[in-house]
């Protein structure tokens, strides 16, 4: 099979990643905290937050390799974009008309977007914010990431000993307390946290945007060093630590997910995990399914 061709086999993944000392993905809702389930307490990472820095791995991966440089790995959600004018771009080529007539319109705009974005035959897109293209479903999706065990947020006290403008400076100036005054902030991180995410790449969605193995092999690239060109104080050291890929040689697949999903487990060794050391993955790859190939692309050790 060509690699400029679209996917012809169903994947699905189990991709493992901590984080030490940091924020994985902190929740709006609450004051940008660590993500948590309430009820047990396991910490969660959204599907967005590790499609985000997918896309910010392939921006930078185009920038600094030519062959990613042909007009097919641009960034559709991106900083500042603005999406509707990409949207009307694309409808423009198909008609004079500023909205999409028909379903055959926004069939072809939805062509021309996902020829040129990477991320919408990757994850998909709703392209009905403006101009009317409609929605696409991506090749890849993800789950939400769950720790193994519930995490502790912690929360810091920091403080800046530099002056917003010339009237604090004065303040400061004036106090009585030998430091001066300070500004006061928080930071919140988890000691330690290892988490599991599940993915899947599906044929029918792959075949309807053009999503290729090239396009596949990019994805796995990112999971390997996404992390690297991502860096954050406020999210401590964060890094991969296992990729698992099931491959099945036919489109509809040769067994259930969750039950390949279920050869993969993760337990804790010691009361108090602090690092990776703390746990153990054990893979079950005895009487694999026929027709289903384990990818150790990222191994734990």
């Amino acid at each position: 099979m060509s690699t400029k061709e679209p996917v012809k086999n169903r994947y699905d993944f189990v991709y493992l990643f901590d984080v030490t000392d940091g924020n994985p993905n902190g929740d709006p809702d609450t004051g940008n905290l660590p993500r948590i389930d309430i009820e047990t307490g396991h910490g969660l990472v959204t599907d967005v937050c590790l499609k985000r820095k997918v896309r910010n791995y392939v921006l930078l991966a185009s920038e600094e390799r030519e062959e990613l440089r042909d007009g097919t790995h641009d960034i559709f959600v991106m900083e500042n974009a603005i999406l509707n004018d990409a949207i009307a771009d694309a409808v423009k080529q198909v008609t004079e008309d500023k909205q999409t007539k028909n379903a055959q319109d926004r069939q072809k705009s939805q062509e021309i977007m996902c020829r040129r974005y990477y991320d919408i035959r990757t994850f998909g897109a709703v392209l009905t914010t403006g101009a009317n293209a409609g929605q696409v479903r991506g090749a890849v999706q993800m789950t939400f990431s769950r720790s193994i065990d519930p995490i502790t947020s912690s929360e810091h006290t920091i403080t800046r000993m530099a002056a917003t403008d010339a009237k604090e400076a004065k303040t400061n100036e004036a106090a009585d307390d030998g430091g001066g005054n300070r500004t006061m902030g928080r930071k919140a991180t988890v000691p330690y946290g290892l988490y599991l995410c599940h993915g899947f790449v599906t044929t029918a969605f792959a075949q309807k945007t053009g999503f290729t193995a090239d396009d596949l092999a990019l994805f796995w690239e990112a999971l390997h060093r996404m992390f690297d060109v991502d860096r954050s104080s406020s999210r401590g050291l964060m890094g991969p630590r296992g990729l698992y890929i099931f491959r099945h040689d036919s489109k509809l697949g040769n067994a259930s997910a969750q039950d390949l999903f279920d050869r993969i487990r993760v337990e804790r060794q010691t009361d108090l995990p602090r690092s990776f050391a703390d746990y153990r993955v054990t893979i079950d790859d005895s009487n694999m399914p026929e027709g289903v190939t384990l990818i150790r692309e990222i191994d734990a050790k």
